[in-house]
């Protein structure tokens, strides 16, 4: 099951995901069975895999920096973590940099939200290199599960990090991976539709609202 999952969401995230030319960090805990199915798959595809120096709390001071990862999975936890640091940051901001960084904003989400972009050759110089920065710098996809996530942070980490970030669902029974979206679908607050080696069934249940 492990294998047939792994295969199916490295099918799904394609060339975004893991390939012979990425290479991915591990840090989340090996008994949970989301890294399970990422240390697997990056097996499969013949993946470059970094492991943590093991404090979380130097991963974005020390681990990524050192490694430059092109491919960051994560829960959450930690990304709501990033999403709060950078926006302490862009409210410290002041003058014309508060301004400018306020238009970058703004300018991405307008696009993201109306042409699926995520990228911009100018305010990713100006402002965003140095949120790159903080996944290392060369990452290109990212993926999230094991826990609901709020669409503004996902949209908002989108245009920091200039890449897509598919969010994911699946349970310990069926290793992790059954759900998750397709890299080049930007829109945020779902997990995408089942992967290959998944069959799901709708069904409703009336007294919570449910109907298929």
């Amino acid at each position: 099951m492990l294998l047939t999952t792994s295969h199916s969401v490295s099918v799904r995230l394609g060339n975004f995901g893991f390939t012979e030319n990425d290479t991915y960090i591990s840090y989340l805990p090996l008994a949970h069975s989301f890294e399970q199915a990422l240390f697997a798959a990056a097996l499969l595809k013949g993946t470059r895999v970094g492991f943590f120096g093991g404090d979380v709390l130097k991963l974005t001071t020390e681990d990524l920096p050192a490694l430059k990862p092109t491919v960051f999975p994560s829960v959450p936890r930690l990304y709501n973590k990033i999403y709060g640091k950078i926006q302490t940051n862009v409210k410290a901001a002041t003058g014309v940099k508060k301004w400018l960084v306020n238009k970058a904003i703004s300018t991405k989400l307008a696009n993201l939200r109306g042409n699926n972009v995520v990228t911009s050759g100018c305010y990713d110089k100006l402002v965003f290199k140095k949120m790159q920065a903080i996944m290392g710098g060369n990452v290109k996809m990212m993926v999230t599960g094991s826990a609901p996530i709020h669409a503004d942070v996902i949209e908002f980490l989108k245009i920091c990090f200039c890449c897509p970030i598919a969010q994911g669902f699946g349970m310990t029974e069926s290793s992790a991976g059954s759900v998750i979206q397709f890299p080049t679908d930007h829109t945020s607050g779902h997990c995408g539709g089942p992967v290959a080696n998944c069959k799901l069934k709708l069904k409703s249940i009336p007294e919570m609202g449910y109907d298929a």
